[in-house]
Protein backbone atom coordinates (compact mmCIF):
# COMPACT_ATOMS: atom_id res chain seq x y z
CA UNK A 1 0.00 0.00 0.00
CA UNK A 2 1.22 3.68 -0.83
CA UNK A 3 1.93 5.61 1.80
CA UNK A 4 2.80 8.84 2.28
CA UNK A 5 4.95 11.57 4.78
CA UNK A 6 3.80 15.27 4.83
CA UNK A 7 6.25 18.28 6.36
CA UNK A 8 4.48 21.16 7.49
CA UNK A 9 6.07 23.03 4.60
CA UNK A 10 4.75 20.99 2.17
CA UNK A 11 7.51 18.45 1.39
CA UNK A 12 6.14 15.45 0.61
CA UNK A 13 7.80 11.77 0.41
CA UNK A 14 5.97 8.59 -1.43
CA UNK A 15 6.83 5.75 -0.07
CA UNK A 16 4.97 1.98 0.93
CA UNK A 17 3.09 1.50 4.15
CA UNK A 18 4.10 -1.01 6.91
CA UNK A 19 2.97 -1.12 10.27
CA UNK A 20 -0.37 -0.06 11.32
CA UNK A 21 -2.41 1.93 8.67
CA UNK A 22 -3.26 4.90 10.10
CA UNK A 23 -2.79 8.96 10.23
CA UNK A 24 -0.45 10.00 12.41
CA UNK A 25 1.19 13.16 13.37
CA UNK A 26 3.99 14.10 15.31
CA UNK A 27 7.43 15.82 15.15
CA UNK A 28 9.72 14.54 12.82
CA UNK A 29 13.39 13.66 14.16
CA UNK A 30 16.06 11.78 13.11
CA UNK A 31 18.51 8.83 14.52
CA UNK A 32 21.77 8.21 13.59
CA UNK A 33 22.38 4.62 14.79
CA UNK A 34 23.91 1.63 12.85
CA UNK A 35 22.04 -0.83 15.22
CA UNK A 36 19.32 -0.67 18.32
CA UNK A 37 15.90 0.37 16.43
CA UNK A 38 14.22 -2.25 18.87
CA UNK A 39 15.51 0.28 21.88
CA UNK A 40 15.00 3.46 19.59
CA UNK A 41 11.57 2.08 19.05
CA UNK A 42 10.73 1.63 22.87
CA UNK A 43 12.48 4.77 24.29
CA UNK A 44 9.73 6.28 26.15
CA UNK A 45 11.44 9.60 25.50
CA UNK A 46 10.38 9.64 21.48
CA UNK A 47 6.94 9.83 22.63
CA UNK A 48 5.07 11.99 19.78
CA UNK A 49 7.68 11.55 17.58
CA UNK A 50 8.12 10.56 13.93
CA UNK A 51 11.73 8.84 13.65
CA UNK A 52 13.51 8.45 10.88
CA UNK A 53 16.42 6.07 10.99
CA UNK A 54 19.58 6.88 8.78
CA UNK A 55 20.70 3.74 8.63
CA UNK A 56 19.10 2.40 5.39
CA UNK A 57 18.50 -1.29 6.13
CA UNK A 58 16.04 -1.71 9.25
CA UNK A 59 14.41 -5.01 10.69
CA UNK A 60 17.14 -7.40 9.51
CA UNK A 61 17.25 -8.82 12.86
CA UNK A 62 13.55 -8.66 14.05
CA UNK A 63 12.68 -8.09 17.45
CA UNK A 64 12.94 -10.14 20.71
CA UNK A 65 11.61 -10.33 24.12
CA UNK A 66 15.00 -8.86 25.77
CA UNK A 67 15.96 -5.75 24.13
CA UNK A 68 12.72 -3.66 24.86
CA UNK A 69 13.48 -0.41 26.86
CA UNK A 70 9.64 -0.20 27.98
CA UNK A 71 6.68 -2.21 28.16
CA UNK A 72 5.35 -0.52 24.97
CA UNK A 73 6.46 1.92 22.45
CA UNK A 74 5.18 5.57 22.15
CA UNK A 75 6.49 6.44 19.24
CA UNK A 76 4.01 8.36 16.53
CA UNK A 77 5.73 7.19 13.72
CA UNK A 78 8.71 5.15 12.27
CA UNK A 79 10.60 6.02 8.43
CA UNK A 80 12.94 3.31 7.00
CA UNK A 81 14.94 3.21 3.59
CA UNK A 82 14.77 -0.38 3.40
CA UNK A 83 12.41 -2.42 5.69
CA UNK A 84 13.31 -5.69 6.33
CA UNK A 85 10.09 -8.60 5.84
CA UNK A 86 12.11 -11.73 6.58
CA UNK A 87 14.41 -11.22 9.62
CA UNK A 88 17.01 -13.62 10.60
CA UNK A 89 18.47 -13.71 14.34
CA UNK A 90 18.64 -16.54 17.09
CA UNK A 91 16.84 -14.39 19.34
CA UNK A 92 14.29 -13.06 16.82
CA UNK A 93 10.80 -13.97 17.67
CA UNK A 94 8.59 -11.83 15.07
CA UNK A 95 9.39 -8.65 12.78
CA UNK A 96 9.30 -5.05 13.14
CA UNK A 97 6.37 -4.78 11.03
CA UNK A 98 3.94 -7.26 13.80
CA UNK A 99 5.45 -5.11 16.32
CA UNK A 100 4.16 -1.85 14.53
CA UNK A 101 1.01 -3.38 14.02
CA UNK A 102 0.60 -4.26 17.29
CA UNK A 103 0.87 -1.18 18.94
CA UNK A 104 -0.74 0.38 16.28
CA UNK A 105 2.30 2.38 15.10
CA UNK A 106 2.05 3.73 11.32
CA UNK A 107 5.45 3.33 9.42
CA UNK A 108 6.80 3.89 5.94
CA UNK A 109 9.63 2.41 3.89
CA UNK A 110 11.35 3.46 0.58
CA UNK A 111 11.66 7.48 1.08
CA UNK A 112 15.18 8.81 0.52
CA UNK A 113 15.91 9.41 4.03
CA UNK A 114 19.33 11.10 3.17
CA UNK A 115 16.89 13.76 1.46
CA UNK A 116 14.91 13.78 4.97
CA UNK A 117 17.89 14.17 6.86
CA UNK A 118 19.43 16.78 5.56
CA UNK A 119 16.29 18.83 5.27
CA UNK A 120 15.68 18.72 8.82
CA UNK A 121 19.72 19.40 9.28
CA UNK A 122 19.21 22.28 7.38
CA UNK A 123 15.72 23.16 8.45
CA UNK A 124 15.38 21.80 12.25
CA UNK A 125 12.58 19.38 13.33
CA UNK A 126 9.35 20.29 12.13
CA UNK A 127 5.43 18.58 12.46
CA UNK A 128 4.77 15.60 9.69
CA UNK A 129 2.36 12.98 9.01
CA UNK A 130 2.10 9.49 8.08
CA UNK A 131 -1.05 8.63 5.91
CA UNK A 132 -2.47 6.00 3.28
CA UNK A 133 -5.02 8.79 2.44
CA UNK A 134 -5.18 9.77 -1.74
CA UNK A 135 -6.56 13.50 -0.70
CA UNK A 136 -4.90 16.49 -2.08
CA UNK A 137 -1.44 17.30 -0.99
CA UNK A 138 -2.56 20.96 -0.09
CA UNK A 139 -5.35 19.79 2.00
CA UNK A 140 -2.76 17.15 4.03
CA UNK A 141 -1.17 19.80 5.03
CA UNK A 142 -3.19 22.39 6.00
CA UNK A 143 -4.81 19.75 8.08
CA UNK A 144 -1.24 19.24 9.38
CA UNK A 145 -0.92 23.04 10.06
CA UNK A 146 -3.75 22.99 11.84
CA UNK A 147 -2.54 20.32 14.24
CA UNK A 148 -0.66 21.07 17.26
CA UNK A 149 2.49 18.97 19.34
CA UNK A 150 1.85 17.63 22.37
CA UNK A 151 2.72 19.06 25.80
CA UNK A 152 1.56 16.05 28.06
CA UNK A 153 4.08 13.28 26.97
CA UNK A 154 5.53 12.97 30.56
CA UNK A 155 2.36 11.86 32.30
CA UNK A 156 1.17 9.53 28.98
CA UNK A 157 4.96 7.89 29.80
CA UNK A 158 5.34 8.28 33.59
CA UNK A 159 4.14 4.94 36.07
CA UNK A 160 0.69 5.92 37.80
CA UNK A 161 1.86 3.99 40.65
CA UNK A 162 4.67 3.55 42.77
CA UNK A 163 6.59 0.48 42.44
CA UNK A 164 10.04 -1.00 43.74
CA UNK A 165 12.54 -3.60 42.82
CA UNK A 166 14.48 -4.60 46.14
CA UNK A 167 17.83 -4.93 46.37
CA UNK A 168 20.25 -5.23 49.75
CA UNK A 169 22.12 -1.93 48.68
CA UNK A 170 21.73 1.90 48.75
CA UNK A 171 17.82 2.58 48.18
CA UNK A 172 17.28 4.70 45.50
CA UNK A 173 14.25 6.77 44.17
CA UNK A 174 14.13 6.74 40.67
CA UNK A 175 11.63 9.91 39.97
CA UNK A 176 10.13 8.55 36.33
CA UNK A 177 9.82 10.53 33.91
CA UNK A 178 9.99 7.99 30.99
CA UNK A 179 12.71 6.16 32.77
CA UNK A 180 14.54 3.71 30.26
CA UNK A 181 14.61 -0.21 31.79
CA UNK A 182 18.51 -0.05 30.84
CA UNK A 183 18.60 2.77 33.82
CA UNK A 184 16.76 0.12 36.14
CA UNK A 185 19.45 -2.69 35.44
CA UNK A 186 22.04 -0.67 35.60
CA UNK A 187 20.96 0.16 39.60
CA UNK A 188 19.60 -3.31 40.33
CA UNK A 189 22.91 -5.08 39.04
CA UNK A 190 24.54 -2.91 41.74
CA UNK A 191 22.37 -4.32 44.22
CA UNK A 192 20.23 -0.92 44.77
CA UNK A 193 17.10 -0.91 46.63
CA UNK A 194 15.14 0.74 43.55
CA UNK A 195 11.62 2.43 44.57
CA UNK A 196 9.79 3.98 41.12
CA UNK A 197 7.77 7.00 41.67
CA UNK A 198 5.74 8.76 38.97
CA UNK A 199 6.86 11.93 37.04
CA UNK A 200 4.56 14.34 39.85
CA UNK A 201 5.56 12.55 43.55
CA UNK A 202 6.29 15.77 46.00
CA UNK A 203 8.92 16.07 47.95
CA UNK A 204 7.66 14.98 51.36
CA UNK A 205 6.48 12.04 49.39
CA UNK A 206 10.15 10.92 48.44
CA UNK A 207 11.20 11.56 52.25
CA UNK A 208 8.84 9.26 53.69
CA UNK A 209 10.49 6.89 51.45
CA UNK A 210 14.07 7.79 53.44
CA UNK A 211 16.22 7.55 50.29
CA UNK A 212 19.73 7.33 50.22
CA UNK A 213 19.92 9.06 46.70
CA UNK A 214 17.63 9.98 43.97
CA UNK A 215 17.74 9.61 39.93
CA UNK A 216 15.87 11.84 37.83
CA UNK A 217 14.99 9.90 34.65
CA UNK A 218 15.00 10.20 31.35
CA UNK A 219 11.87 12.18 29.26
CA UNK A 220 10.05 13.00 26.46
CA UNK A 221 9.76 16.56 25.29
CA UNK A 222 10.19 20.34 27.09
CA UNK A 223 11.24 20.12 30.89
CA UNK A 224 9.29 23.39 31.17
CA UNK A 225 6.20 21.49 31.24
CA UNK A 226 6.62 19.55 34.26
CA UNK A 227 6.88 22.35 36.35
CA UNK A 228 5.82 20.57 39.23
CA UNK A 229 8.71 18.30 39.16
CA UNK A 230 11.41 21.26 39.04
CA UNK A 231 9.71 22.93 42.10
CA UNK A 232 9.63 19.20 43.83
CA UNK A 233 13.44 19.20 42.73
CA UNK A 234 14.19 22.74 43.91
CA UNK A 235 12.72 22.16 47.39
CA UNK A 236 14.36 18.68 47.93
CA UNK A 237 17.70 19.51 46.66
CA UNK A 238 20.94 19.02 49.21
CA UNK A 239 18.81 16.93 51.07
CA UNK A 240 19.95 13.29 49.33
CA UNK A 241 22.54 13.04 46.80
CA UNK A 242 20.88 13.62 43.33
CA UNK A 243 21.95 12.28 39.84
CA UNK A 244 20.43 13.19 36.90
CA UNK A 245 19.99 11.70 33.14
CA UNK A 246 18.98 13.61 30.11
CA UNK A 247 15.22 15.11 30.85
CA UNK A 248 16.40 14.96 34.70
CA UNK A 249 19.51 16.83 33.52
CA UNK A 250 17.53 19.62 32.12
CA UNK A 251 14.92 19.86 35.30
CA UNK A 252 18.18 19.76 37.92
CA UNK A 253 19.82 22.63 35.98
CA UNK A 254 15.61 24.28 35.94
CA UNK A 255 15.83 24.04 39.56
CA UNK A 256 19.24 25.58 40.33
CA UNK A 257 18.29 28.74 38.47
CA UNK A 258 19.52 27.73 35.03
CA UNK A 259 17.58 27.75 31.93
CA UNK A 260 17.02 25.48 28.69
CA UNK A 261 16.73 26.22 25.24
CA UNK A 262 15.43 23.78 22.51
CA UNK A 263 17.99 22.42 19.71
CA UNK A 264 17.78 23.06 15.89
CA UNK A 265 17.29 19.52 15.43
CA UNK A 266 18.78 17.76 18.34
CA UNK A 267 20.96 14.77 19.33
CA UNK A 268 19.74 11.29 18.52
CA UNK A 269 22.14 8.34 18.20
CA UNK A 270 24.51 6.49 19.80
CA UNK A 271 28.33 7.89 18.56
CA UNK A 272 27.96 11.71 20.10
CA UNK A 273 31.53 12.36 21.37
CA UNK A 274 31.53 14.17 24.51
CA UNK A 275 34.32 15.41 26.33
CA UNK A 276 34.49 14.97 30.39
CA UNK A 277 36.30 18.49 31.60
CA UNK A 278 37.67 16.92 34.55
CA UNK A 279 40.09 14.46 33.33
CA UNK A 280 39.85 15.80 29.64
CA UNK A 281 39.14 12.12 28.49
CA UNK A 282 36.34 12.00 25.44
CA UNK A 283 33.51 9.56 25.58
CA UNK A 284 31.36 8.34 23.06
CA UNK A 285 28.12 8.45 24.16
CA UNK A 286 24.22 7.32 23.31
CA UNK A 287 21.97 10.48 23.16
CA UNK A 288 18.19 11.17 22.74
CA UNK A 289 17.29 14.66 23.50
CA UNK A 290 15.43 17.99 21.52
CA UNK A 291 16.46 20.69 24.81
CA UNK A 292 19.77 21.57 26.48
CA UNK A 293 21.22 23.63 29.06
CA UNK A 294 21.89 26.89 28.04
CA UNK A 295 25.46 28.03 28.91
CA UNK A 296 25.08 31.97 29.74
CA UNK A 297 22.17 31.01 31.69
CA UNK A 298 24.71 29.24 34.25
CA UNK A 299 26.21 33.00 35.58
CA UNK A 300 24.99 33.55 38.24
CA UNK A 301 23.84 30.09 39.41
CA UNK A 302 25.59 27.79 42.08
CA UNK A 303 26.25 24.93 38.69
CA UNK A 304 29.77 23.89 36.94
CA UNK A 305 29.90 22.38 33.61
CA UNK A 306 31.59 19.06 33.53
CA UNK A 307 31.14 17.63 30.22
CA UNK A 308 30.43 19.02 26.53
CA UNK A 309 29.42 18.30 23.08
CA UNK A 310 32.44 17.95 20.78
CA UNK A 311 29.97 18.27 17.83
CA UNK A 312 28.72 21.55 18.80
CA UNK A 313 29.92 22.63 22.09
CA UNK A 314 26.31 22.62 24.09
CA UNK A 315 26.69 21.28 27.25
CA UNK A 316 26.61 17.94 28.31
CA UNK A 317 26.71 17.31 32.24
CA UNK A 318 26.83 19.97 35.18
CA UNK A 319 27.40 19.35 38.88
CA UNK A 320 26.37 21.46 41.64
CA UNK A 321 29.27 23.55 43.66
CA UNK A 322 27.69 23.44 46.98
CA UNK A 323 25.55 19.99 47.38
CA UNK A 324 25.72 16.54 46.13
CA UNK A 325 24.24 16.82 42.97
CA UNK A 326 25.24 16.20 39.31
CA UNK A 327 23.94 15.50 35.93
CA UNK A 328 24.57 14.46 32.36
CA UNK A 329 22.16 15.11 29.10
CA UNK A 330 23.30 11.73 27.36
CA UNK A 331 22.45 8.11 28.65
CA UNK A 332 25.27 6.37 30.76
CA UNK A 333 22.83 3.28 30.55
CA UNK A 334 23.24 2.91 26.73
CA UNK A 335 21.22 0.50 25.33
CA UNK A 336 21.50 0.84 22.27
CA UNK A 337 24.83 2.58 22.19
CA UNK A 338 28.31 2.30 23.91
CA UNK A 339 28.75 1.77 27.71
CA UNK A 340 31.75 3.79 28.47
CA UNK A 341 29.89 6.00 31.24
CA UNK A 342 28.40 3.55 32.98
CA UNK A 343 31.14 4.67 35.59
CA UNK A 344 28.88 7.49 36.19
CA UNK A 345 26.52 5.13 37.64
CA UNK A 346 29.20 4.04 40.10
CA UNK A 347 30.28 7.92 40.82
CA UNK A 348 26.47 8.22 41.67
CA UNK A 349 26.62 5.33 44.31
CA UNK A 350 29.96 6.81 45.63
CA UNK A 351 28.45 10.10 46.53
CA UNK A 352 25.57 8.20 48.06
CA UNK A 353 28.60 5.98 50.46
CA UNK A 354 29.83 9.12 51.21
CA UNK A 355 26.77 11.07 52.36
CA UNK A 356 25.57 7.84 54.50
CA UNK A 357 28.96 7.97 56.11
CA UNK A 358 29.28 11.57 57.03
CA UNK A 359 25.05 11.11 58.46
CA UNK A 360 26.29 8.56 60.89
CA UNK A 361 29.68 10.25 62.28
CA UNK A 362 27.52 12.69 62.58
CA UNK A 363 24.73 11.09 64.47
CA UNK A 364 27.80 9.45 66.97
CA UNK A 365 29.85 13.07 67.84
Amino acid sequence: MRARLILEDGTEFIGTAFGATKESYGEVVFNTGLTGYQEVLSDPSYCGQIVTMTYPLIGNYGINRDDFEAVRPYIHGFVVREHCEAPSNWRNTNTLDELLKTYDIPGIAGIDTRMLTRKIRYHGTMKGMITTSEAPLAELVAALNGTTLMTDQVPRVSTKNVFSCPGTGHRVVLVDFGAKHGILRELTKRSCDVVVVPYNVTAEEIRRIQPDGILLSNGPGDPKDVPQAVEMIREILGEYPLFGICLGHQLFALASGADTTKLKFGHRGGNHPVKELPTGRTYITSQNHSYAVKEDSLVGTELEVTHIALNDGTIEGVRHAAKNAFSVQYHPEAAPGPYDSGYLFDQFLAMMETAKEEKTHAKTR
